[in-house]
């Protein structure tokens, strides 16, 4: 544990010291997200955060190069190259969208990209947790694998869309998933699940070194480099746990074998392909473009409710931790315990989404002033 820890604080480190210089960069080069119709900001602001992240990727990765704990990760394996030339491309692709703008299918053609080349060098699903255990063709993998990751990637990029809420998601969903690859690769010595575990304590350090730079009032979004980075990290998590831990070598019991590993992963990551889902049938029925940018997001129905930016985001927090809490609950205790406990989240979360404070609260000390006008 104290290496993987080691590894999270490398992370967010690296992440909290480069935003400020990737701030001052965005700036220089011009990427600055305009105010639009279906923004909440109201000030252009700079975005490339995404970038910091990628340098807390790389110095987590490296310092876990350097533990010998980690040593079976990165001796004689192909992943982890697998994953940085995956992220390779998704942060380029992201750079160019957030200097430039990129059409729906130019994107979604460099995520395809970035997943099949992840997918052919290692990072695919092997087979499924369904009627024992369901063993994929090569073919059947790679689809399978690419059809995960860009819906991964998109759904984090929809959720994206107040200041500190995809971060903050992605930490929470993380954390959850940390602590089941955890109990995996060390306790149950399952060594191929290191790699999802070491993946996830460095997502969480991203996360936490980029918040503070990122709650509101934002001094510098993520875009989609930083949107496109972590969905693809996070689906690359999950593959390789959940894809390549074969679910019988997981012993009864409390674990649910057969069922755990397939629902953790949609668990930790509910809250985002829950208003994926939506926003994909909300714009067809409409007759749109499933890609088409609106304000009817989860997050956009909680600031119509009353609720502050501020508040909306903790309770999207809340109820990506509830959700994965929940999953976790089943692996580690009984199940009536664990449906106790989920229920009375349950209730505890509607209330309080429920419960508007007064529009005087709402706005108490949430200046709309624009980060940029803050320089120097």
């Amino acid at each position: 544990m104290r290496e993987y820890m080691l590894c999270l604080f490398a992370a967010a480190a690296v992440t909290y010291f480069l935003t400020p210089p990737v701030r001052a960069l965005a700036i220089r080069w011009g990427i600055v997200a305009p105010v639009r119709d279906r923004d909440v900001h109201d000030t252009p602001t700079p975005r490339l955060g995404g970038l910091a992240m990628a340098g807390g990727l790389l110095a987590g990765l490296l310092l876990a190069s350097k533990l010998p704990m980690m040593s079976s990760v990165f001796d004689g394996s192909n992943v982890v190259f697998a994953l940085l030339s995956g992220a390779s491309i998704i942060i380029v692709l992201g750079i160019v969208d957030d200097k430039w703008g990129l059409d729906a299918p130019t994107k979604l053609a460099g995520q395809v990209l970035a997943a099949g080349v992840m997918a052919f060098q290692g990072i695919a699903i092997i087979w499924l947790p369904i009627g024992g255990t369901l063993v994929l063709d090569p073919l059947t993998s790679v689809l399978f694998t690419v059809i995960i990751v860009v819906v991964s990637i998109n759904a984090i990029n929809f959720v994206d869309g107040l200041d500190g809420l995809a971060a903050g998601i992605v930490a929470v969903a993380a954390g959850a998933f940390f602590v089941y690859a955890y109990l995996l690769s060390v306790d149950l010595g399952l060594e191929r699940a290191t790699l999802a575990t070491l993946v996830s304590v460095v997502l969480v350090g991203m996360g936490l070194g980029f918040l503070p730079n990122n709650l509101f009032p934002a001094r510098i979004f993520m875009g989609d480099t930083g949107s496109m980075l972590l969905g693809l990290l996070l689906a690359a998590a999950t593959i390789t746990l959940s894809g390549q831990v074969d679910p019988s070598a997981l012993s009864g019991g409390a674990f649910l074998p057969t069922l755990l590993p397939l629902i953790l992963p949609f668990a930790v990551m509910a809250l985002p392909l829950i208003d994926l889902g939506l926003a994909v049938i909300r714009r067809t029925r409409a007759g749109r473009n499933p890609f088409a940018p609106d304000k009817q997001h989860l997050h956009h129905r909680l600031l119509e409710m009353g609720h502050s930016q501020r508040r909306a985001v903790f309770l999207m927090y809340a109820w990506t931790a509830l959700i994965a809490g929940a999953a976790l609950a089943i692996a580690f205790f009984p199940l009536i315990y664990a449906g106790i406990g989920t229920a009375v989240g349950v209730v505890i979360m509607v209330f309080l989404v429920r419960r508007t404070p007064p529009k005087s609260v709402v706005n108490h000390g949430e200046s709309q002033t624009g980060p940029i006008g803050r320089i120097g």
